[in-house]
């Protein structure tokens, strides 16, 4: 439990996860902004979230993801083996967001030429294209592990780069000498490296299962190379101060689809 969200919030996450276990349906992340929701319905169901349909294993695990800037009810139902609909609704708690400013940053990384949009645009799309698998993996269940460091920045903060505001950090930043060991935070399979994307530099993804995704920006280099399987606390890559970055650090983002999530909601508290 991170502590800014408060003993209120404790009580309350008892009383719904008591309430909806007894429906057979276990939240087992509290749904707060940026949350990656871990649950289980009985083995055999077959779930929609938002009135749409999602991957579920044969044993009742799912996932998904609530956005930065989401809030009010969300609905999940499922229809049991029996043949049984269900249905439970749920209310996204609300977090408070840092307003964190960057300065010394290069001009052109913060406004760049008009001659380098298209560089860009491909660069995004080489990314979501990466994040598109979605097969039944359930690395994505594994207690994901932490990063050594200090932490330079955190999810939804707003950026204001060189003076200017900009859309939100949707990672956590680990600062750290170059060439710093990177490890695989859970298992998986390695969907893209790209040295150096505009940006984000050295860019790795890996794909934890259930279009759950893992992506590491700034990297000075990697161990690893698409397609290729890799397990928790494996070596993947070495960090760095590549794209825009005022130093090395590791930038740690990840994805339930198109969500952005927020990391250091599935790790121990520091």
């Amino acid at each position: 439990m991170h502590k800014w969200l408060g003993l209120r919030l404790v009580a309350l996450s008892l009383a719904l996860f008591s309430q909806w276990s007894l429906a057979s349906l276990s939240l087992l992340t509290e749904p707060v902004q940026g949350a990656l929701v871990r649950a289980t319905v009985p083995a055999g169901s077959q779930v929609s979230y938002q009135q749409q349909k999602i991957r579920v294993s044969q044993q009742g695990e799912f996932v998904f993801g609530i956005g930065r800037d989401e809030l009010g009810s969300r609905t999940i139902e499922w229809v049991s083996a029996d043949g049984q609909t269900h249905q439970q609704s749920f209310e996204i708690i609300a977090r408070q967001f840092a307003i964190e400013k960057v300065d010394g940053l290069p001009p052109k990384m913060v406004n760049p030429d008009p001659s380098l949009a298209a560089r860009i645009r491909a660069d995004a799309a080489n990314a979501r294209k990466a994040r598109e698998r979605n097969d039944e993996r359930l690395d994505f269940m594994q207690d994901f592990i932490w990063y050594k460091g200090r932490i330079s920045g955190v999810y939804g903060s707003q950026r204001i780069l060189n003076g200017e505001p900009k859309t939100p950090h949707y990672g956590v930043d680990v600062a750290a000498p170059t060439g710093t060991a990177v490890v695989a935070p859970a298992s998986g399979i390695v969907t893209l490296w790209q040295p150096d994307m505009y940006y984000s530099g050295g860019t790795l993804i890996i794909d934890h299962g259930f279009g759950v995704s893992s992506t590491f920006l700034h990297l000075s280099a990697s161990h690893v190379q698409a397609g290729q399987r890799v397990e928790q606390g494996q070596l993947i890559a070495e960090i760095g101060a590549t794209g825009r970055a005022t130093g090395p650090h590791l930038d740690w983002r990840m994805n339930w689809m198109n969500v952005r999530v927020d990391p250091q909601l599935l790790v121990p508290a520091r």
